[in-house]
């Protein structure tokens, strides 16, 4: 049996059909330029973003029982460690349209009626060998496994787009590394701003809160730091933007692994996520880490500012 990955996780995988249209969605039709079929899905994005990246991934959510299913494989040939995973003859991933506008905005259109949970006896002998567990919103079919991963010490990083009621709640709660859509964060907190957002996610078993809003940028807060942060956004040619949060979470995984503070760790996701950003699909232009630190390295990289009052009461 290989060993088991530092980093594991569980929750989408996906097969997208993706169209790109020569207007932005806005103007609500547009011709097709191009279309393609790719995977995707949050955490295996993720998962495969750590691989790129030179980390060790595992994905230990439901997969095909067939040798030669085609996400089983793909994870394979992304680098993302599959030894570990539960099998299942019904096991299928999500599958997704979506279109990507002129301006690489894209909207997304999903069945995921489809097993993303994990085995409700997943072994604590696998969980304890690794230090991190990355999950997103599906994690809810199987909290139990979660639970234990954070009593037996890993780190849990949430990846949540949707509520699914209180099961959520739960889950949130898990996640001392909470990276969340800033537009999400608005929906389950009911705050306008995004220090008001960080401020009512923040508890004590936090080590991190994190809200990423695209090509506005980064707010954060974390633990090991004072005050309440904003990160502005790379400048980059963007062809693509799915995937890219998905990206930001591996690579924030990945710093992780290596130690650091959290400015550190959103710097070198953030900048990992604008690379991703630069090709087509959610994994065509997921980078290595030589490219994210010459990146980071680059004159105009920018620079993180502290959230003042102001920003606190207007949402500016």
């Amino acid at each position: 049996m290989p060993t088991v990955p530092s980093i594991l996780g569980f929750g989408a995988i996906a097969i997208d059909d993706i169209a790109y249209v020569d207007q932005p969605l806005s103007a609500g039709k547009g011709k097709v330029l191009q279309s393609t079929r790719a995977f995707g899905g949050n955490v295996a994005t993720a998962l495969a973003a750590v691989a790129r990246l030179g980390g060790n991934a595992g994905f230990i959510g439901w997969l095909s029982n067939a040798a030669d299913d085609a996400v089983l494989c793909d994870l394979i040939e992304s680098g993302v460690e599959t030894a570990f995973a539960p099998r299942h003859p019904d096991a299928r991933p999500v599958r997704s349209r979506i279109t990507v506008g002129s301006d690489g905005d894209r909207f997304i259109a999903y069945d995921d009626e489809a097993m993303l949970g994990t085995a409700p006896d997943f072994p604590d002998e696998v969980l304890s060998r690794a230090t991190m567990l990355i999950v997103d919103g599906y994690a809810i079919r199987s909290l139990d496994v979660v639970a234990r991963a954070r009593d037996l010490g890993l780190a849990i990083l949430g990846d949540i787009e949707w509520s699914g009621g209180p099961a959520t709640d739960r889950l949130t709660a898990l996640c001392d590394h909470l990276i969340l859509p800033l537009g999400f964060a608005r929906t389950a907190t009911g705050r306008r701003s995004p220090a008001e957002m960080l401020e009512a996610l923040w508890s004590p078993s936090r080590s991190a809160v994190v809200l990423t809003d695209g090509d506005r940028g980064v707010y954060y807060r974390g633990r090991d730091e004072r005050g309440l942060w904003h990160l502005p956004p790379h400048r980059v040619a963007v062809v693509d933007s799915t995937g890219a949060g998905d990206c930001f979470h591996g690579a924030y995984a990945h710093a992780l692994t290596r130690g650091g503070d959290t400015a550190g760790r959103v710097a070198f996701a953030a900048a990992a996520a604008a690379l991703s950003v630069t090709g087509h699909g959610g994994r065509e232009a997921l980078p290595t880490d030589d490219q994210v630190r010459q990146l980071l390295a680059s004159a105009n990289a920018p620079s993180a500012a502290g959230l003042n009052h102001a920003q606190l009461d207007t949402g500016t």
